[in-house]
């Protein structure tokens, strides 16, 4: 049984996405995805960009086992095999510094411990002038910023009532007190925001 899984959404949004990461990053990179998820985006993003060295990860085996098959499938030099972080510890278990930590749908599909962790692994992680790109639906000064983003909400607290649309501003006051400071907010399709922090 072939253990990929599929996220209708990464072929939807992968293309945005790898457009504001190229204008983020260098050409070569050492790059660590944190909640990599199905690996989709992994294998999309490594083969698009040679000089990226990516590190996928993601807490839960089943997500490992999907993104591992993936990298199988591709055989992409520069993506690497799937490792486990829990973003919420307090060691991830991986050597910096990197070029680049990324974190797609990770901040409202997680508890809010998680986002905190996120910071503070980025805080140390992450080489000077390095980035910290997360991407997802975010709320702007307290406020929802579309009907769809607060339908989304209703369903993500369904899930589990820990998870939920961010304030941005919550978020980047997470990043501050980690030493990151918030360097472009970019406006992506479906109501969702790119948010770039630097070291």
């Amino acid at each position: 049984m072939n253990a990929r899984q599929q996220s209708p959404s990464t072929a939807r949004n992968r293309e945005p996405i790898l457009d504001a990461l190229r204008s983020l990053l260098p050409s070569e990179a050492r790059v660590l995805e944190l909640a990599s998820g199905t690996g989709e985006h992994a294998v999309f993003f490594a083969g698009a960009m040679p000089g990226w060295s990516w590190q996928p990860s993601d807490p839960d085996a089943a997500a490992r086992a999907s993104i591992e098959a993936w990298r199988q499938e591709a055989a992409i030099a520069n993506l690497l095999p799937p490792i486990e972080i829990d973003a919420r510890a307090l060691e991830w278990g991986v050597a910096g510094p990197f070029d680049a930590i990324v974190a797609i749908n990770m901040i409202h599909i997680s508890p809010w411990e998680a986002t905190l962790g996120l910071m503070a692994g980025a805080g140390r992680l992450l080489a000077p002038g390095g980035v910290l790109y997360t991407y997802g639906a975010y709320k702007r000064g307290g406020a929802h910023t579309a009907p769809s983003n607060e339908a989304f909400e209703q369903w993500l607290k369904g899930r589990d009532p820990a998870f939920g649309v961010r304030d941005l501003e919550a978020v980047e006051a997470a990043a501050n007190a980690q030493g990151l400071k918030l360097r472009d907010v970019i406006a992506m399709p479906a109501n969702n925001f790119s948010l770039a922090f630097e070291r």
